[in-house]
């Protein structure tokens, strides 16, 4: 019960996975890693983004799209500037939900969401810009999934001290 999963098919930019890694942490998402990537695991970039929240990740490797879907099972919504529906107006299951982001530079293979136009979602924006940043967007769906299950596990208490 509640289990989200953070996938992304083919990530190029150590930077933005490193970023993804740290918002998986602090929501206890477990995060999915396509290959190929566009980086090492060990770049320091990456490292960087993360900060020190990498023996904090559940992090699970496949060697293509394949692979994944044949190790996977649950509720997938593909994240797409091509999406009928907007991520707020999707009701996202109490179980074992993948929230799933292609390539920074081409999004996810058409051939996939012709196959799951039902479960393809988009992020509203202005129509003569591109897209979103990635980890933006996996912030921005992750939060939108944890809103509608009332944040399970997360605490809602601010941590002010005294400067």
């Amino acid at each position: 019960m509640y289990k989200l999963n953070i996938v992304l098919f083919e990530p190029q930019i150590p930077q933005n996975t490193g970023n993804i890694a740290r918002t998986c942490a602090v929501t206890g998402a477990s995060l999915h890693l396509v290959e190929p990537l566009g980086f090492q695991i060990d770049d320091k970039k990456l490292k960087r983004a993360g900060l020190d929240y990498w023996d904090k990740l559940d992090i699970t490797y496949y060697k293509n799209t394949d692979d994944f879907f044949s190790r996977t099972s649950g509720n997938y919504f593909f994240f797409t500037t091509k999406g009928r529906k907007n991520h707020s107006e999707v009701t996202y299951p109490d179980d074992n939900v993948y929230i799933i982001f292609g390539r920074e530079d081409a999004g996810i293979d058409e051939k996939i969401l012709f196959e799951n136009m039902e479960n393809c979602v988009r992020i509203p924006m202005r129509n003569t810009l591109r897209s979103l940043n990635l980890s933006n967007s996996v912030a921005i769906a992750a939060y939108e999934v944890l809103r509608q299950w009332n944040y399970p596990e997360l605490s809602s208490e601010g941590h002010l001290t005294k400067y």
